[in-house]
């Protein structure tokens, strides 16, 4: 006979009963998702967050305290996981925040002003020695925001191939820039990674 309450399910888990996990995870994963969601407004981070709640819960079976509602505690091990996935984000945003700062600070420094039409002839000398098929997705991407999947589609290549050219070309401009532009270079290829 299966266990069909939640106090034997658990019973059975921590013995390591894999189906009784499993069914656990079938009647409380859908609300602890939204409850993660709730909180993130992120589905991509509320699903790997709910992979990390019910991972805990199945390698720390063995040491479950006594406990009288198991979807309660699933709750909580959720809870703390959402808490700590976020207070990573704000430390990263905290982080990305320095870093723009002290950049601004180095430009306002140093009184780097670029004029367009000197960025885009760096930009230009950089592309004008590459091929025309990489010049082609530079500007799909750059100029028109086509996606890796749409510039594929368009000239008949892998997504994967596209990917890969467009990684080299812009390695070859960093290196260009770095090389002719100097410190102005080096900004001005920060900006058009963000672009």
């Amino acid at each position: 006979m299966q266990p069909t309450t939640d106090t034997e399910l658990l019973q059975q888990l921590r013995k390591g009963n894999e189906s009784a996990f499993r069914q656990l995870y079938d009647r409380h994963s859908r609300q602890v998702a939204a409850f993660i969601y709730q909180l993130t407004h992120s589905a991509v981070d509320a699903e790997d967050i709910l992979q990390d709640t019910f991972l805990k819960l199945w390698t720390s079976r063995d040491q479950l305290p006594a406990i009288e509602n198991i979807g309660n505690y699933i709750f909580i091990i959720a809870r703390n996981k959402t808490v700590d996935h976020l207070r990573k984000v704000a430390r990263q945003q905290q982080l990305v925040d320095q870093v723009w700062a002290n950049i601004s600070e180095v430009a306002d420094a140093l009184d780097l002003q670029l004029d367009a039409r000197e960025s885009q002839q760096l930009i230009s000398n950089a592309l004008s020695q590459l091929s025309t098929q990489k010049q082609t997705i530079f500007r799909l991407s750059r100029v028109e925001g086509l996606s890796h999947e749409d510039i594929a589609a368009q000239m008949g290549l892998s997504k994967s191939r596209v990917k890969n050219l467009q990684v080299e070309t812009l390695k070859h401009i960093r290196v260009f820039l770095s090389r002719y532009g100097g410190p102005l270079g080096v900004l001005l290829f920060t900006c058009l990674m963000k672009s």
